[in-house]
């Protein structure tokens, strides 16, 4: 059998924190910032974490299941 391989894409893009979660960065703060509110872009600058229901892609993504 061949090795399993991470998807490079999830790999640059998520991380696995000690408690097993997923921690992501938002979207829509790399360009076109003048638009954009100080409150919005302040929040986005905050990472988040993955909703559960979308986990176990991920997760598969990541070779970790």
């Amino acid at each position: 059998m061949p090795k399993m391989k991470t998807k490079s894409s999830a790999k640059k893009r998520f991380t696995i924190t000690g408690s097993g979660k997923i921690k992501r960065k938002h979207a829509f703060k790399s360009h076109i910032l003048t638009k954009k509110t100080k409150k919005q872009k302040r929040n986005l600058t905050h990472a988040g974490t993955v909703h559960t229901s979308d986990e176990s892609n991920i997760k598969l993504q990541l070779c970790m299941k």
